[in-house]
């Protein structure tokens, strides 16, 4: 049985604004400490390993997977999900501008990979994305969600 995104997003926040990759990152952050997966630490490990890695978390046209290294900061696996009003650039040639940036909090490697399966499946449905992007309320964003989870059960 698949993960169901619907159930595991802590956060959703939709039309968000962000100046910059760092404000959308916090952004997200800000969903995964609300959500109560992480501290606000985990926000500054998520900044920190962009800073020092690159924007290797933009994994597709308009789409970043903000998130670090399971640390202390991480309470228990969660996600946020923030799609932007404005597009945001972080330095990725080949998949900027960024729309929509979901935060990960896993507190193991297993975890991290069942998030990312289930997040790949969701992102390689064209259909799927579509109705996503153009979701106006958090109801509308798990609804989609929760649509991909029946249907894939």
């Amino acid at each position: 049985m698949s993960l169901n995104l619907a159930e595991t997003l802590s956060s959703i926040e939709t039309q968000a604004e962000a100046a910059d990759w760092r404000a959308a990152i916090r952004l997200a952050g800000a969903g995964l400490v609300a959500g109560g997966a992480t501290t606000p630490a985990y926000t500054d490990e998520m900044i920190a390993a962009i800073e020092k890695h690159g924007p290797y978390i933009v994994i597709a046209p308009g789409i970043a997977l903000a998130h670090s290294r399971p640390s202390p900061a991480v309470l228990t696996g969660g996600l946020s999900w923030v799609s932007l009003a404005t597009p945001v650039e972080f330095g990725n040639a080949a998949n900027d501008p960024v729309t929509l940036v979901i935060g990960l909090a896993a507190k193991d490697h297993d975890a991290h990979l069942q998030v990312m399966q289930a997040l790949a499946a969701v992102l390689s449905d064209s259909a799927a994305m579509k109705r996503l992007t153009a979701a106006a309320t958090a109801d509308e964003v798990r609804a989609v969600l929760g649509d991909l989870a029946a249907a894939a059960a």
